[in-house]
């Protein structure tokens, strides 16, 4: 039946007509339809990328929020309420915090700063698999989309093919069709994978960028609880003893 088709496809018209439509519709239902799964794929990747890059730009947004003014309040109780709600860094001070209770109902002597480091450690965890959500969508369409395109080409030169054994030469008039067919599918192919390739690349290094962000944060969340909120981070503390020192210096002498 497939070959069939193929053959209908071959000698669907006596004068070939050149241009990236007239080719789609020369291969027939199989080429359209390549040509839908690969529509998907691009349209799936730019879709992943766009949401991605607005979830990364608000995460990296918030954490100046976290430098400015979360370790400037008394306690993280006070801190978190300064934090946008549903945001990553919120999650993880509402995480420590909340298992920061429930150690004191516990009844074994497991120690507080394991208990406290394995659950921030799980709300990393959430947090970095919520990031990388999609991306695997970006890998998988980046692998197989010149394969997909690949096969399109494959059909058109056995279309090529059965046009000369039909035409019992190789004129270019019954080439040049299915032939331009599979060069435009081997394109179209590439030009799917190579942005998902580049997209997932992109975004993956962003990630790490942000757990390495998220990591040390829990670090510092971690050490504040311990040390019942006297350890805060040392560029906070610079920060604030600079401040403190440029306010309480006296005044130069006035020039006589």
């Amino acid at each position: 039946m497939l070959i069939n088709i193929l053959a209908a496809g071959a000698d669907a018209t006596a004068a070939t007509s050149f241009g990236v439509g007239p080719a789609i519709r020369q291969g027939g239902t199989i080429t359209i339809f390549i040509i839908a799964i690969l529509g998907i794929m691009s349209v799936g990747s730019f879709y992943v990328l766009i949401t991605k890059l607005l979830e990364q730009r608000r995460i990296f947004s918030q954490y100046k929020n976290v430098r400015s003014s979360f370790w400037r309040a008394n306690t993280l109780s006070e801190g978190a309420t300064k934090l946008e709600k549903n945001s990553a860094w919120r999650q993880l001070v509402d995480d420590a915090l909340a298992a920061e209770a429930q150690h004191t109902k516990m009844t074994d002597s497991l120690e507080a700063h394991d208990w406290l480091h394995g659950s921030l450690a799980r709300s990393e965890a959430s947090i970095n698999a919520r990031l990388a959500g999609g991306l695997p969508f970006l890998a998988t369409t980046g692998a197989t989309a010149p394969f997909v395109g690949l096969l399109g080409t494959v059909i058109g030169i056995y279309r090529a093919m059965i046009g000369i054994a039909q035409a019992g030469s190789g004129s270019i008039d019954k080439v040049a069709g299915p032939v331009g067919e599979a060069l435009i599918m081997t394109a179209f192919g590439l030009l799917v994978a190579v942005p998902a390739v580049f997209a997932y690349n992109f975004l993956q290094n962003r990630n790490k960028r942000i757990s390495e962000l998220l990591a040390a944060f829990s670090t510092d969340v971690l050490a504040n609880l311990t040390s019942r909120g006297t350890v805060k981070p040392a560029i906070i503390t610079k920060t604030s003893t600079q401040q403190a020192a440029r306010t309480t210096a006296p005044a130069s002498a006035p020039k006589p």
